[in-house]
């Protein structure tokens, strides 16, 4: 299992407190460093400046929001991004949310299954450096793109339904997770997108499972604060309903929590399910737990 750090400033921070972040990660030996797409910098543009100042450690997004942006436009946003970064890019893809597509940017978040299935069927090719032809209900693509130094890129989505999971299988390269415990993980993630991919003579997907960490002495006030500051995700429903298949109350539920050992003994357990990547969320308050959550993840490298 490889693991990786969430970016924590992409949306409170300042672009240069990204590329400390990232230069960081890669000096502590981390395989992947993800920057998510909110509501602050824009995370493509993010790491294609990253790509430039930080020469080793894989890019990747968790996640862009797919319904407002084309596909053949986020294509060649990647391909610029792969080309800045000596080909470095996983671009993680995702629905986003019905309220945020539709209550706040006025847009249709209808038969999202189709939805994805179409804009992989343009992405996918367009990623691939060929050109994509595709007439389907809401896309009709035919064309290319051409960005010297480019290779290329990855593409995950951010599946969590069966029938996302059977999508992305059949299309993409692999699921990354926020959410989603181990035991959804192991009886519900990961047995769906392997079966699937099998059934579709794919190869074994890329399992990335995004969690929140943190090395604490207080396990009660980190629960606390886990529970405050992921509120939000515990009341949006997909999110919701990995949540239920848990038996997670929210968010703080799923958190891995606790002493050095334990949480090496949680994160490293992962592999055993069939996580292929690790990407650790981490939330310390203090500069002891900061230090120590971010020592315990390197001491499993």
């Amino acid at each position: 299992m490889k693991y990786g750090i969430f970016s924590g400033t992409v949306n409170d921070g300042t672009i240069d407190d990204v590329v400390n972040e990232a230069r960081q990660a890669e000096k502590d030996g981390f395989a992947s460093f993800w920057a998510p797409n909110i509501f602050g910098h824009d995370a493509l543009t993010t790491l294609a400046i990253v790509g430039r100042e930080v020469p080793r450690i894989e890019l990747g997004t968790s996640v862009v929001p797919t319904y407002p942006r084309h596909p053949h436009a986020i294509a060649q946003q990647c391909h610029t991004v792969a080309a800045a970064s000596g080909n470095r890019l996983t671009l993680g893809i995702g629905l986003s949310h019905k309220i945020v597509i539709e209550s706040m940017l006025g847009m249709s978040y209808e038969k999202p299954v189709r939805h994805l299935k179409e804009y992989l069927s343009v992405l996918m090719p367009l990623s691939r450096n060929e050109p994509a032809s595709f007439a389907g209900e809401t896309y009709n693509v035919h064309g290319g793109i051409s960005a010297k130094g480019s290779n290329g890129f990855g593409v995950v989505v951010a599946a969590l339904g069966e029938q996302m999971l059977r999508v992305t299988a059949a299309m993409a390269e692999g699921t990354l997770t926020w959410c989603t415990g181990p035991a959804t993980l192991s009886s519900h993630t990961i047995p769906t997108i392997n079966r699937a991919a099998e059934e579709f003579g794919r190869p074994t997907p890329r399992v990335i499972a995004a969690l929140p960490v943190c090395v604490t002495n207080d396990k009660a006030a980190a629960a606390e604060r886990a529970a405050k500051v992921f509120a939000v995700y515990g009341t949006l429903p997909s999110y919701r309903a990995m949540l239920d298949k848990e038996g997670a109350a929210g968010p703080a539920d799923i958190a891995i929590t606790g002493s050095i050992a334990e949480v090496q003994d949680r994160v490293a357990a992962l592999a055993d399910i069939g996580v292929t990547d690790f990407a650790a969320v981490e939330f310390g308050a203090t500069p002891d737990e900061i230090a120590e959550t971010r020592a315990a993840i390197k001491g499993l490298l």
